[in-house]
């Protein structure tokens, strides 16, 4: 089954690192504010998603979002949230312990698409 958004071994285990300290989570592709355009890390509840807000998937269990416009762009791509050494946002939960989720993409294949572009329908 195809998806929209995975994740690596190193963020998986952060993410229940993370969800271990502070509960559910959820994720939200910045476009650009604060951290440029970094997977932000929230609690749930302490980030409001709006009405034009793309669920992507999930991630280690935790809602994967991005906003309408941006998800224009990046519709063509598949999103592995990864994990690096760094200072990212203050907003983001990992901040505070050096590392930074980050964002890798690759372009689904013509089958990914498809598929994935019938489910939204």
């Amino acid at each position: 089954m195809a998806e929209r958004v995975g994740v690596t071994p190193r963020a998986a285990e952060l993410i229940r690192e993370l969800r271990a300290r502070h509960g559910d989570l959820l994720f939200h592709q910045s476009g650009g504010c604060c951290d440029g355009s970094a997977p932000m890390c929230y609690p749930a509840g302490e980030f409001r998603i709006g009405a034009s807000d793309v669920r992507l998937g999930q991630i280690e269990g935790c809602p994967f979002y991005m906003g309408a416009a941006q998800f224009e762009y990046w519709r063509h791509t598949h999103l592995t949230i990864d994990v690096v050494p760094g200072r990212g946002s203050g907003f983001s939960l990992e901040a505070p312990l050096g590392v930074r989720f980050l964002t890798r993409s690759r372009l689904l294949t013509e089958d990914e698409f498809d598929e994935l572009e019938g489910q939204a329908k």
